[in-house]
């Protein structure tokens, strides 16, 4: 018995005998807690820090509603929801490898013995009843129930920051369908407003024709103009309606329950402030994928210690209490009592071919992690840079086309006033109205684009993911 007390002394005196590496988390580009180099080029973007809600910079009531409805009913969210439990339900076993197992057990049998192996050569029939306690610890030696407990730690940690990735992804395409249901509104009512305009062009086309003023190739050119702006409608039109479906299933709803507010929508939302974007070093702490990269990078450095565990002998502390009897109420006394205790050791040695090839492959995973950890910090600064820079272009473009729009609006009324007085040709009109018709067209598509590159820009910045709401499945029968 003091032998096998010093086993248990021994285990505690080499339990800091952790193998395999201890994680550090890896540095990043310096130049990443600095600004972003596209802030400097625009006067649109400051670098102060992204509020928690970037949707409601856009002081739109019906797009706040949408987002919060969706971070609480996407089915997206909902399954990253359940992978985080199910990770948290793997790192509760292996936290339960550092318990004893134990196992009760209770039986009752009733055999027969032949006269052939009987002693007295006779046969004869008995009973026996036992409960039984079996207990077994593992001395975690060399720490591969402590890496262990790292990598499932650091899988949920991931599981998590997957969760958070799944919101901000799921709140920026909320935010897009929104703008682009307004967006296709906005375009289609502005081609049905041209269509108003050149359908009285095609009017006084017809009315000089009949007066003998005109040619029947001036009618065609007006009814060509006009059917080539009323064929655009049909195309806003479903596009819109494809927004809203969408819309509809981002927020766990069938696609034909449509919201009344977003269906009514006619304007694109649109951040009339400054955007914040914050710096470099925000970006990355913010970053859901960067911060489920670097948790994975841990999980698998931890998976290098399991493996490597696997190369040294494993102490496991087996003990066992019984009693047995062959009548019921003598189960527990003392003469049907039973005991055992000792170690059990076990090693695969000399071959540990399989063993060693483990740890290599643990190694590789853990290489391959660290390789996608520095890929995410590099991509998250590139789309920032990105929707930055495309951010930047579609405002001035959108500013362009607006003076262009003003101008050939003022253009076509000059040339009608003029025709109409005789001073200019109907070809001259005609261009002018196709002018017009081209430049507000050209405006209601870059509304459009800005709309959709201010939500592509919030979402490369990867918030919206904080003070989510509770996570339910939405009732099937509710619309």
């Amino acid at each position: 018995m003091k032998r096998l007390a010093l086993i248990p002394a021994l285990a505690m005196g080499l339990g800091a005998c952790t193998v395999g590496p201890n994680y550090t988390r890896p540095a990043t580009p310096s130049a990443s807690a600095a600004g972003f180099a596209e802030t400097a080029k625009t006067s649109a973007v400051a670098a102060t820090p992204l509020p928690d809600r970037w949707w409601q910079l856009y002081t739109d009531p019906a797009l706040d509603r949408l987002v919060t409805d969706a971070l609480a009913h996407n089915t997206d969210i909902r399954t990253a929801a359940a992978n985080l439990a199910r990770a948290r339900a793997v790192l509760s076993e292996q936290r339960g490898a550092r318990l004893p197992t134990t196992d009760l057990s209770a039986s009752a049998t009733r055999s027969r013995t032949p006269a052939t192996t009987s002693p007295t050569g006779k046969s004869f029939e008995s009973d026996f009843y036992s409960i039984g306690f079996d207990a077994s610890y593992e001395i975690d030696l060399f720490g591969g129930v402590t890496r262990a407990i790292e990598a499932a730690r650091g899988d949920t940690d991931a599981a998590a920051a997957e969760l958070d990735a799944a919101r901000v992804s799921v709140a920026a395409e909320t935010a897009r369908a929104y703008a682009a249901a307004c967006s296709n509104a906005a375009q289609r009512g502005v081609a049905m407003e041209t269509v108003k305009l050149q359908q009285q062009t095609l009017d006084l086309t017809n009315t000089l024709f009949d007066a003998g003023r005109g040619t029947r190739r001036d009618v065609e050119r007006a009814d060509v103009l006009l059917a080539n702006t009323e064929a655009q409608i049909p195309g806003f039109e479903a596009e819109r309606r494809a927004s809203l479906y969408a819309l509809a299933t981002l927020t766990g709803r069938p696609p034909e329950a449509i919201d009344a507010d977003a269906d009514k929508c006619a304007t694109p939302p649109r951040v009339t402030v400054t955007v914040p974007v914050g710096d470099g070093a925000a970006l990355l702490a913010r970053r859901p994928d960067v911060r489920a990269a670097e948790r994975t990078l841990a999980a698998d450095t931890a998976r290098v210690g399991v493996a490597t565990a696997d190369l040294y002998p494993s102490i496991r502390l087996l003990g066992s209490i019984g009693f047995g009897a062959q009548k019921p109420g003598d189960v527990f006394k003392p003469s049907g009592f039973s005991w055992s205790l000792g170690p059990l050791i076990s090693w695969s040695f000399p071959n540990q071919t399989v063993a060693r090839a483990r740890v290599r492959q643990a190694r590789a995973g853990a290489d391959a992690s660290l390789a996608r950890f520095d890929g995410a910090v590099l991509t998250a600064l590139k789309e920032v840079e990105q929707a930055l820079a495309r951010y930047a272009g579609a405002l001035d473009r959108n500013a362009v086309l607006v003076r262009a729009e003003q101008s050939s609006t003022e253009a076509a009324r000059l040339s009608r006033l003029r025709f109409d007085y005789g001073a200019d040709s109907f070809l001259l009109l005609i261009q002018a109205e196709r002018d017009r018709a081209d430049a507000r067209a050209a405006r209601a598509q870059s509304d459009a684009a800005v709309a959709d590159a201010q939500v592509s820009l919030f979402k490369a910045l990867g918030g919206g993911w904080q003070d989510a709401p509770a996570i339910e499945r939405r009732d099937p029968a509710a619309r």
